[in-house]
């Protein structure tokens, strides 16, 4: 009886189509079709936010951009968008990277680029967040990129490695359901935070410069953040849910965005309840969401500085790949997230002199793929 071969993943569907096994190196058009995509496909969805703003824009947002210079952004990146799927298009045998990033582009130019018209009306009381996404895509692939590529720890390893397409869809959720967020993580916090808040002990906090307040704060948080996340390690309830976090295999700048939506939740509201409850300063806690932001990036990426004397006070990539790692050695270490003198304090810190983790993920699992399927996948029996 003949063997059924197993389904083609969507990675490997789009690898069909898109790749002509030719190399992928500066010159060879790979990069110029890649990059023609994104712009045309973020162009495109600008263009949505234009005409949807009240649907598809955060209103914390809507009101501070300034409309002139976002359609002078828009025109220019479908510009560049034509440009480097054109240059896709001449370099390379199949075309379809640069046919890909011509058609994304074309369908913005159709609904108008740049010059739509913003339209009137009332503010929705349901919205997306796709310019947040648009933002998020600009700024972080921006620095994490270039970073990667001029200093990683693997340099074999290509932004296309595998299951990038599942934590993609990670960032593009985290990002779109920003409303979602919000409702299910900031309003349970503030509330239960300003029942249990003690008038003398947020007083004396405010009373700090908010430069202090901000390094309070990062202690505070930290400290919430590890007893959080050894509690998803160490209650099997919990773990079926962080285990999707663990299930990558691969370690780059959009890794740490595979996040189950249940881990999101309880570990953000938790820990932004203590800093409701000490009142800090607004500035304070908008300058730490800042730097989680950006820190939980960095500690995934495939990156290998080499400041060895900063590893023992800031997380570095080599102190949370630890936490990631395969070998029996990494289990259960590195909870923290920016300051690891805490696992320090409570006897988990690991971080073996020179070494790096040789591979990550589950042992002896493998998670679908897919941000639906993981979304459901703790649920089920077994």
């Amino acid at each position: 009886m003949e063997r059924v071969p197993a389904p083609l993943s969507a990675e490997q569907r789009l690898a069909r189509l898109f790749d002509d096994g030719r190399p992928r190196h500066v010159g060879t058009g790979w990069i110029s079709g890649v990059l023609g995509i994104v712009l045309g496909l973020l162009a495109l969805f600008a263009v949505l936010c234009l005409h949807f703003p009240h649907y598809l824009t955060l209103p914390e947002l809507r009101s501070a951009y300034p409309l002139g210079w976002v359609r002078l952004a828009i025109d220019l990146g479908l510009l560049a968008a034509m440009a480097l799927a054109g240059l896709s298009m001449l370099l390379r045998r199949r075309k379809a990277l640069g046919v890909a990033g011509l058609a994304l582009a074309g369908a913005a130019l159709a609904l108008g680029a740049g010059g739509v018209a913003i339209p009137r009306g009332q503010a929705s009381a349901i919205y997306l967040g796709l310019d947040w996404f648009v933002l998020g895509v600009l700024t972080t692939a921006a620095i994490f990129v270039p970073l990667e590529r001029a200093f990683a720890l693997r340099r074999e390893q290509g932004a296309f490695r595998r299951g990038w397409l599942t934590d993609t869809q990670y960032f593009f959720a985290s990002h779109v359901l920003a409303q979602v967020m919000s409702v299910a993580v900031l309003a349970p916090a503030v509330a239960v935070g300003e029942a249990l808040a003690v008038p003398q002990a947020q007083a004396a906090v405010r009373s700090l410069p908010v430069v202090v307040q901000f390094a309070a704060a990062v202690l505070v948080a930290d400290l919430a953040q590890y007893g959080v996340h050894r509690a998803f390690h160490a209650v099997p309830a919990l773990w079926r849910f962080h285990k999707v976090h663990h299930s990558v295999e691969v370690m780059d700048w959009l890794a740490g965005s595979r996040l189950h939506l249940v881990d999101v939740i309880v570990t953000r509201g938790l820990v932004l309840l203590p800093l409701v409850v000490l009142g800090f300063d607004t500035a304070a806690v908008y300058a730490y969401l800042a730097l989680v932001s950006f820190h939980a990036v960095f500690i995934h990426a495939n990156f290998a500085p080499r400041w060895g004397w900063l590893e023992r006070w800031i997380a570095m990539p080599r102190f949370h790949h630890w936490h990631h790692g395969a070998e029996a050695e990494a289990r259960d270490v590195n909870f923290a997230v920016h300051l690891p003198m805490i696992d320090r304090w409570f006897g988990t810190y690991h971080m073996p002199d020179g070494r790096w983790p040789q591979s990550y993920g589950l042992a002896g699992e493998r998670a679908p793929e897919g941000w639906v399927r993981q979304l459901v996948w703790p649920l089920r029996k077994g």
